[in-house]
């Protein structure tokens, strides 16, 4: 596997795309979307520039990364040349599944398809193909080139050939890895998903500002980052979408907080927005 095709250039897909260069494979990063496709190449070419000032990556490796990474629209194209696909757009099953779709369409009938998903069913999306035992989760964390872990997530008739090539690619990526079977929200998201919503709550209640419940997670809890600061770098429409999944799916206590419905209504949407639950002074 020396062909990967990331599909969505987004904040997940432009990172994921970064490590795969970084780790000296061929990558392309797909999207429908030019302006998206600009902005994630001023991503990447920031996060070079930034490695090379700390020390961290050499001039002519930074230069190297850059050639091993391409953009495109024609995502035809991009998925018919990959080795292995990863699809990272918006955390919503009908569009993941037209994505899945036209990548089987078009893919060679041995490459792997695999979602970067926190919380959506690899077994739905496999039953959208031809070849569901190659269809695979891949649960990437933001921000994806400093954080460690990917879950490897199988569906039903995930096969086992197809989990030994993820874990393959993972490893070339320089991550740990877990292996979990389908469950929705998987391990991490379920949890992080609870914290988060139960945050909303406590600040919808008046326990105390985002500032005092951020503190007392990270300080109290051992928490690198409080509830609400993640939830600001992850997207609150984003939090919303998982906890809505997993309210459909898991019952009663993953109910959004009505707070954090207010605030995606209101487009406080977290970093990528300039707001959220706190205020910052740039996007992105």
């Amino acid at each position: 596997m020396e062909r990967i095709t990331v599909a969505g250039a987004g904040v997940m897909g432009r990172e994921i795309a970064y490590i795969a260069g970084l780790n000296n494979l061929n990558v392309t990063l797909a999207d429908i979307s030019h302006e998206q496709l600009e902005k994630a190449e001023q991503t990447i070419s920031g996060l070079l520039h930034k490695g090379v000032e700390k020390n961290k990556i050499e001039p002519e490796q930074a230069v190297r990364v850059s050639e091993n990474i391409g953009y495109t629209t024609d995502l035809p194209a991009a998925f018919s040349q990959a080795d292995f696909i990863i699809e990272a757009v918006t955390e919503k099953m009908e569009i993941k599944k037209q994505v899945f779709k036209l990548m089987d369409l078009h893919s060679d009938a041995a490459t792997i398809l695999s979602t970067n998903t926190s919380t959506m069913s690899p077994t739905e999306l496999g039953s959208c193909t031809s070849r569901p035992e190659k269809v695979v989760a891949m649960h990437f964390f933001n921000p994806v080139h400093k954080m460690p872990l990917i879950e490897v997530v199988r569906g039903l008739e995930t096969s086992d050939e197809t989990v030994e090539k993820t874990l393959h690619l993972a490893k070339r990526l320089k991550k740990e890895i877990v292996v979990i079977d389908e469950s929705p929200g998987f391990v991490t998201s379920r949890i992080s998903a609870l914290v988060g919503n139960e945050a909303f709550h406590m600040l919808q209640e008046g326990l105390g500002s985002p500032e005092e419940i951020d503190k007392a997670i990270k300080l109290g809890l051992n928490y690198p980052m409080g509830p609400f600061e993640l939830g600001d770098l992850v997207g609150l429409d984003t939090r919303l979408n998982n906890l809505d999944y997993l309210h459909s799916t898991l019952g009663e206590r993953f109910r959004p907080a009505p707070l954090l419905v207010k605030y995606v209504k209101a487009g406080r949407l977290g970093r990528k927005s300039g707001r959220g639950v706190f205020t910052y002074t740039g996007k992105g």
